[in-house]
């Protein structure tokens, strides 16, 4: 039986998922740049789910990116220096706090996300929506959390 991680299809989307993911961290950083010179490039991503989930907890967008949460205190201490988020207490739990972004660091984001748009649509311009559409749907579905199999 022929090993599955071999598999020419296996090996296929390996390396076009490393060409992708490099492509996109190259991109990051440029969005997060053109937030500010000294932002890391995961700041873009945690201003895009601020913005698309509202004000979340520290320790829940570490577990959405994966990362620790040393980690994303660092980062999320660099947006708040910048006056692009800021913390509140959580009223479920005063304990805590939502992070979320400002007015200045929704319109940052805005004219940053509006130019990685037009980058999209250049890109995207001789594709037919319906593929472009499947892309969406395969990659939310290798994003989404698993359980490994037993």
């Amino acid at each position: 039986m022929e090993d599955e991680g071999s598999a020419p299809e296996v090996l296929d989307l390996e390396r076009e998922l490393s060409v992708l993911l490099r492509r996109a961290r190259a991109s990051s950083g440029e969005m997060a740049r053109e937030l500010h010179p000294d932002l890391e490039p995961a700041a873009y991503g945690i201003m895009l789910r601020l913005d698309e989930a509202g004000a979340q907890r520290a320790t829940a967008l570490a577990a959405y990116f994966g990362v620790g949460k040393g980690t994303m205190s660092r980062q999320l201490t660099a947006l708040e220096r910048l006056g692009l988020v800021a913390r509140s207490p959580d009223p479920a739990d005063g304990r805590a706090f939502l992070v979320e972004l400002t007015a200045r660091g929704r319109r940052s984001f805005a004219r940053v996300r509006g130019a990685r748009r037009e980058r999209y649509l250049r890109r995207l311009a001789g594709w037919e929506r319906a593929d472009i559409a499947e892309l969406a749907r395969l990659l939310h579905r290798l994003n989404a959390p698993h359980e490994p199999h037993a």
